[in-house]
């Protein structure tokens, strides 16, 4: 399994409640461009439209710009593949006040590429700061210790 891309921003400004693992429909020219990492998850969401769940703001750059087709948008809408049950049990989740659905990462499963989103809370400011806080007290009694 390897990582093709990481939304980085999502795990500090929000609260990872549940992970749920989905397929994404691709063209075959964005399946060769992700798999080369050409494929951005920042500002992407996750969103619901008749009983569906779709990734937008996701931006797969094309793999070989010359060939692809002139109508091509490297930000189009994406839809996910996920079971009835897992459907069903998400839009439980989304109706939730508070509560998000946002992708993680993008990776690759066998032959498969597959993205990890995950039901979450925004986190406040105070907690995001208190977060970096313990981060750096944390850092600060490891050079400590290595220095001793």
């Amino acid at each position: 399994m390897s990582v093709l891309a990481e939304n980085r921003k999502a795990r500090f400004e929000f609260e990872i409640l549940e992970t749920f693992e989905a397929g994404i429909e691709l063209f075959g020219f964005e399946v060769k461009a992700a798999r080369n990492h050409k494929m951005s998850l920042e500002g992407s969401y996750v969103f619901l439209r008749h009983g569906e769940f779709y990734l937008v703001g996701a931006t797969i750059a094309p793999y070989q710009p010359k060939n692809t087709p002139k109508d091509y948008e490297p930000a189009r809408e994406r839809k996910l593949l996920l079971h009835k049950k897992e459907i069903n049990y998400l839009i439980g989740k989304a109706a939730t006040r508070g509560l998000t659905i946002l992708p993680l990462k993008v990776y690759t499963k066998g032959a498969r590429i597959k993205l990890e989103i995950a039901s979450a809370r925004r986190l406040k400011k105070h907690d995001r700061r208190e977060r970096i806080k313990e981060r750096e007290d944390k850092r600060k009694i490891e050079r400590t210790l290595k220095e001793l």
